[in-house]
């Protein structure tokens, strides 16, 4: 008997459960129909948006970050119409609430990676750099690869990838070398005290002038130490590019042209000389002796 009874229960909430059912057949396959629908005019949104927002973002890491949101959004008004056709929408809302909280939650848990997100954004707005530009953070140096959110990748001149979270470059001073289309060689030097210092000013003027790649009329030169025995120098070359491989020619090529000229016309580049104090006393070897070097220069 009591088999029986739990039989035409289940029966009747199995029938039940079918006319229920049935009812809805309606509202399901219109929610459906509303979701394949939805689906194409979210998709058509999102390249509408890709090609509006391309035009006028500032770079494209903003742009991708807005087209996903436009999608996000058109994807979840089709989603809460097709559930409010099935009379699911309380159901919905208590789950955005329950989302919010999960929101709320993860944030706080993965607040580092927040911070690189919103830094991310803010870099992007800003345009302190953009992707091929020379730039220099914290101790790394080289040449914008990628431009992410949450991080960006440098190329060094070393040849390796560094990838720098967006948090760090935000926080701390950003180099850009390459920002004025120019960058400046300084050749660091000196002559004899005994030399005409104007004659070797003018002489290192002259030798740098003609080499390739540099801004013309912008070469200075300055004397700016007095050593024991030298007259210490600065050569100023502003160089017409920011690209390294650039950089470095001209500074090797003004470093050659200075060294010749100067020797041709009989002016001194010191070097420093190292005299060796023995100090020796009776009863002891040279080996036996403690070296005591003094640096000086002539």
């Amino acid at each position: 008997m009591n088999l029986d009874h739990a039989i035409e229960l289940v029966l009747d909430k199995l029938h039940t459960w079918l006319s229920e059912l049935i009812k809805m057949l309606p509202n399901l396959m219109l929610a459906v129909l509303i979701l394949v629908i939805g689906i194409f005019i979210a998709k058509w949104i999102r390249k509408m948006a890709r090609n509006i927002f391309l035009i006028h973002s500032p770079t494209s890491t903003l742009a991708g970050l807005a087209v996903h949101f436009v999608y996000l959004l058109s994807l979840a008004i089709v989603i809460f119409t097709a559930l409010k056709v099935l009379h699911l929408d309380t159901t919905i809302t208590t789950m955005l609430a329950s989302a919010g909280v999960i929101g709320l939650a993860l944030a706080f848990a993965f607040q580092d990676i927040a911070a690189n997100f919103i830094s991310g954004i803010f870099i992007s707005f800003r345009k302190p750099f953009i992707t091929g530009d020379i730039i220099k953070v914290k101790d790394y140096m080289g040449t914008v690869e990628e431009i992410k959110l949450r991080d960006t990748s440098i190329l060094t001149f070393q040849g390796q990838v560094v990838t720098i979270p967006n948090k760090d470059i935000f926080q701390n001073p950003i180099e850009n070398f390459s920002r004025l289309g120019k960058r400046r060689v300084d050749i660091k030097s000196g002559v004899s005290q005994g030399d005409d210092l104007n004659k070797a000013r003018d002489i290192a003027l002259k030798a740098v002038e003609d080499i390739d790649g540099i801004v013309k009329g912008e070469t200075t030169f300055y004397f700016n130490g007095l050593g024991e025995s030298t007259i210490d120098f600065t050569l100023r070359i502003w160089v017409n590019s920011g690209v390294q491989r650039n950089y470095m020619q001209v500074q090797s090529d003004a470093i050659i042209k200075i060294k010749e000229a100067f020797e041709q016309n009989d002016i001194s580049l010191p070097f420093p000389i190292r005299t060796l104090d023995f100090g020796m006393k009776g009863g002891k070897t040279l080996s036996d002796m403690e070296l005591h070097f003094t640096d000086k220069k002539q």
